[in-house]
């Protein structure tokens, strides 16, 4: 759904392929694409299913989702460079056949410790194939046929990211082969051969590396030092009863991010380029896409918990449950690509905040007046209205964020973008989903409901406040070349 930091990068002095084999080339990274997105929330929907069958607690659910989500964005922090230093189609091919084999361990995991492992292996993995993909493609395709090769992108990964708990739904209802919810990982075994044997065969040897590249070990390992020790406490500290260790571990995240930032200042080849903390559209921007991803993935777990758990709801009634939210996201994506960017500038994304802030109290009301007799077409309202205003805010919240950054600094810009988009949705699953297992407590019905308003009323606040903050960028979006 994103442009990653060496996607823009690349130079130009690499000759573009014959068109018909540069269109395969992004056939190859479109498929890659799709499974990762798909695969940051598949497994969403399926959270229920799979502790009935491997045990464990509450935070397992947590656990297998954000063990992906943070292991993706720590990765994709050094994978640019790494592509640099390493080759390209050779760091592709790693990551794809690691995703692929790591999907196979998810679907025959005897336990969840063994899937969550897993899981990570497979966030990264997928952390080193992607912006590997996007790099490719700024270099075979000719500057004039760019802009159209990556305009499918943003649409098809916002309904990709929806689409992935209807599709866990199906798998699950179907059952095939007895597999259960082993299906939804082991279906990237098949499409992750054929990715495979298509990029052996047609993705290129020199894809424009810059050998001057180098990787910053140390800010490297600082800014996973942080996010883990945040990460961590966060998703076991209230099963464990919010031990001393848990608030240690979140100060020393604010130590170890501290540190970070000095270690980038006297870097001579940093993570993050500098120049872009010294915008002012650029830090907004990292607190908006926080803001809204945190809200929006934590929402989307506590939305399938309640259905599923609260509810007794089967994943498939659940997953046909979430179309009007798909149906709302599809038209939302086209208008906002097609018509309203261009017309409204940075309005589209107030446009859309507000129309899923409105969406969110539309099924806070629903939730409190139920009367415990909820049904799906009582939800379709106000998904509609979610999946629209969220579906407004996919395609171009990047593009406005980065209206004010150079050439120099869009690559670099887009890949810590994404990186934090991802960050804040392990965030939101890990905060937010802790928030709804503490209020369920006596697990009842109405106990669920109440956990439900909480979490929608909390991710309606972090909405607004990314709302509240869109007014500091640029009123136009970024066009830079693809």
């Amino acid at each position: 759904m994103t442009v990653e930091q060496s996607s823009l990068e690349a130079p130009s002095d690499i000759a573009a392929l014959p068109l018909r084999r540069a269109w395969l080339v992004l056939a190859v990274v479109f498929i890659a694409d799709v499974m990762d997105v798909i695969d940051s929330t598949i497994a969403n929907l399926a959270g229920p299913s799979i502790r009935a069958d491997l045990g464990g607690s509450e935070t397992t659910l947590q656990w297998v989702l954000t063990a992906y989500t943070a292991a993706f964005a720590i990765g994709l922090i050094t994978s640019g460079r790494l592509g640099d230093l390493l080759g390209r189609r050779r760091l592709f091919l790693l990551g794809m056949a690691g995703f692929t084999l790591a999907s196979l361990a998810c679907g025959l995991a005897p336990g969840v410790g063994f899937l969550i492992g897993a899981r990570l292996v497979q966030g990264l993995c997928g952390a080193v194939m992607i912006p590997q993909g996007f790099a490719m493609v700024k270099v075979v395709f000719p500057p004039q046929q760019l802009r159209k090769a990556l305009i499918p992108f943003g649409p098809v990964m916002g309904l990709a990211t929806v689409a992935g708990p209807i599709l866990a739904g199906w798998l699950l209802h179907l059952d095939l082969f007895g597999s259960q919810w082993r299906a939804i990982f082991l279906i990237n075994v098949p499409a992750g051969v054929f990715a495979l044997a298509l990029a052996w065969r047609f993705l290129p040897h020199r894809t424009g590396e810059d050998a001057t590249a180098r990787l910053d070990l140390v800010g490297v390992a600082l800014l996973t030092l942080a996010s883990a020790l945040l990460i961590i406490p966060l998703v076991q500290g209230r099963e464990l009863g919010w031990p001393l260790w848990t608030y240690l571990s979140m100060a020393g995240s604010l130590v170890a991010l501290a540190l970070f930032v000095v270690s980038e200042r006297r870097s001579s080849h940093p993570v993050i380029t500098p120049s872009l903390f010294g915008k002012r559209s650029f830090v907004a921007g990292l607190a908006i896409v926080g803001a809204f991803f945190a809200g929006l993935s934590g929402f989307q777990l506590a939305f399938n918990l309640l259905l599923q758990l609260g509810l007794h709801w089967t994943p498939l009634h659940t997953s046909l449950s979430l179309i009007p939210w798909a149906l709302g996201s599809a038209v939302a994506v086209a208008l906002a690509g097609a018509v309203l960017t261009q017309r409204l500038g940075r309005a589209t994304l107030h446009l859309g905040l507000a129309v899923a802030v409105v969406g969110l109290l539309a099924l806070w009301w629903t939730l409190a007046h139920s009367g415990g007799g909820l049904s799906s077409a009582a939800l379709a309202p106000s998904l509609l209205l979610i999946g629209f205003g969220t579906g407004l805010v996919f395609v171009p919240i990047f593009d406005f964020i980065l209206g004010a950054a150079t050439a120099e600094e869009v690559g670099t810009g887009a890949g810590l973008l994404n990186a934090v988009q991802q960050f804040s949705g392990a965030l939101g699953v890990a905060a937010l989903g802790t928030v709804f297992f503490a209020r369920v407590g006596t697990g009842t019905t109405a106990a669920f409901d109440h956990a439900g308003e909480l979490v929608i009323g909390l991710a309606g606040l972090l909405f607004l406040i990314a709302f509240a903050l869109v007014r500091l960028l640029p009123k136009h979006a970024q066009q830079p070349e693809g």
